[in-house]
């Protein structure tokens, strides 16, 4: 069994939060949580698509999120359980194994063509934001991306000094690659909902496969860079952390200088999954960012369902700021 990276656990007041332990708290919210319904779109049977598909289906441009290279479909749960019990159609992913990016791009505009959606709104995690990024790329002559949310992303895989070890993954045990992953989980003094999130990653770590894992840490290092004059139109919100994360500055630097237009979210703390131990202010963030959609065909929400007053409500509550660009 795997171990978590040593967390000493700062003194906390008590706190009534749930605890993240193995599986996540499914009962609440509309439809069947407990198993991710399976798709299959490419020749090759064994690559198989798993998601979680919630909220109105009258919404033909949800927000779909794509998980970093540790998660699963699962990780976003409290942002699917929040977002449609606020009326939101959203979707989570867990990618099949593919080898290279043009792969995974094909594969993904597949997947939504087999589910008859045009155009979506992307929120990726680190390899999910930099896979977000590849796809709107690929699809710039005909565009499948109406917007991304780019959560502790990054635009050139060079960043993390692996791109020559990329094409050997494929060769390396399980518990090698679940080594390397662990590497990069913060380790130190952390608050006690951080504490549980990384906890659950390594629960998720524990449930991929040695090829599920070489594949992403493949994507996630393979030589390849964002293209910004192809998506420059598409509208960004880059989502990052004050505290310490495996997104270095200079990487986090080289994502403002891409998107200069982008609207930025910063949370003071998060580490590494923000949306598991941050999610208040996570959820609050997506909403903002879809509410520039509201009263367009690229809603991912009833306009009834939420007004902009509300929304500066929950905003004042929260006592967080979005910085403009």
């Amino acid at each position: 069994a795997l171990h978590p990276p040593a967390l000493t656990r700062a003194p906390q007041p008590p706190r009534t939060a749930p605890v993240l332990e193995g599986k996540p708290p499914w009962g609440g919210g509309k439809g069947n949580w407990r198993r991710p319904r399976k798709i299959i779109v490419d020749d090759d049977d064994s690559k198989i698509w798993s998601l979680y598909d919630a909220g109105p289906r009258n919404i033909r441009c949800p927000l779909i999120f794509l998980p970093p290279v540790s998660g699963t479909a699962d990780v976003f749960f409290r942002q699917i359980l929040a977002l449609t019990g606020w009326g939101y159609r959203v979707i989570a992913l867990q990618y099949p194994v593919y080898w290279d990016h043009l792969e995974f791009c094909d594969g993904f505009r597949k997947l939504l063509d087999h589910l008859q959606l045009d155009k979506v709104h992307l929120f990726g995690a680190s390899l999910g934001g930099f896979l977000a990024q590849k796809f709107a790329e690929y699809t710039h002559k005909s565009p499948r991306v109406q917007s991304l949310i780019l959560c502790n992303a990054f635009s050139d895989t060079s960043i993390f000094n692996q791109t020559w070890t990329a094409n050997s993954f494929w060769l390396m045990p399980s518990f090698m690659l679940k080594k390397i992953v662990l590497g990069n989980f913060s380790s130190g003094p952390v608050d006690p909902m951080m504490a549980d999130a990384i906890d659950f990653m390594v629960d998720r770590l524990e449930s991929l496969g040695q090829s599920e894992l070489a594949s992403r840490l493949t994507l996630n290092c393979q030589n390849s860079y964002v293209e910004p004059h192809k998506i420059r139109d598409i509208p960004v919100t880059i989502m990052d952390v004050f505290d310490q994360s495996a997104l270095s500055t200079e990487a986090k630097e080289e994502m403002y200088k891409l998107y200069p237009n982008a609207r930025r979210a910063h949370l003071k703390t998060g580490g590494n999954f923000p949306y598991l131990c941050r999610s208040a202010e996570v959820n609050l963030y997506v909403q903002i960012h879809l509410l520039q959609f509201h009263g367009t065909k690229y809603a991912a929400i009833d306009p009834s369902m939420v007004s902009a007053e509300e929304l500066e409500v929950q905003k004042g509550n929260l006592g967080v700021s979005q910085e403009e660009p």
